[in-house]
């Protein structure tokens, strides 16, 4: 199985037109089959005269469709997207996923790498939710993108809290009176009664 990543082997002082073929090969195409899917590959990238530029002066979308246009034509078992696909124009998103499941179709697995948690239920039968390199969830889409939205809001309201809590034990060290002025402190517990605060 040939598995396939946006961008890999793309060397920016050679030109789009010098890295189509290098990847090409790359990825496993002879020379002939190369030149018989230039036009198409050419066709698809849209990236008019910057074929013949140096990559260096390419943007990230430009890199992106060219690296995508490459990929979806090689003949391959497997197709690795990664999040790559968000920073293309939304025309370009579109041909990219009508391109994507027309593979599928064909009987080609992609692997979809993506946070895009409509994506996920439009075009995936399965879902692996990963944390920090931990599989947290292997099974249905549906299921597996609402253990994921759940989670980060969780994660998201700990996190203001916690800015909460902290903005109120920095407004300790704003006091002052005759008798001194508390330069430091530092919250060491929260309690339902109140908090405690170490003075220095």
């Amino acid at each position: 199985a040939a598995l396939l990543e946006l961008g890999s082997g793309f060397n920016p002082e050679f030109t789009g037109h010098d890295n189509l073929f290098m990847n090409a090969a790359l990825l496993g195409l002879t020379s002939d089959e190369i030149k018989s899917q230039y036009d198409n590959i050419v066709a698809f990238a849209d990236i008019g005269d910057f074929l013949f530029q140096p990559v260096k002066t390419y943007s990230s979308g430009m890199v992106v469709r060219l690296a995508f246009a490459i990929s979806s034509f090689v003949d391959a078992d497997i197709l690795v997207v990664d999040e790559a696909l968000s920073v293309g124009d939304v025309g370009f998103q579109a041909k990219c996923l009508e391109r994507m499941e027309r593979l599928m179709q064909q009987g080609v697995t992609v692997l979809l790498v993506t946070h895009d948690v409509q994506l996920i239920k439009r075009y995936c039968n399965r879902v692996l939710y990963l944390d920090k390199g931990r599989l947290v969830y292997d099974g249905e889409p549906e299921e597996g993108t609402e253990i994921y939205l759940a989670e980060t809001r969780e994660r998201e309201s700990a996190q203001n809290q916690l800015e909460r809590t902290h903005k109120k034990s920095e407004s300790v060290l704003n006091y002052s009176s005759k008798i001194g002025r508390i330069t430091g402190a530092s919250l060491t517990s929260v309690k339902s009664s109140g908090r405690s605060v170490v003075v220095s």
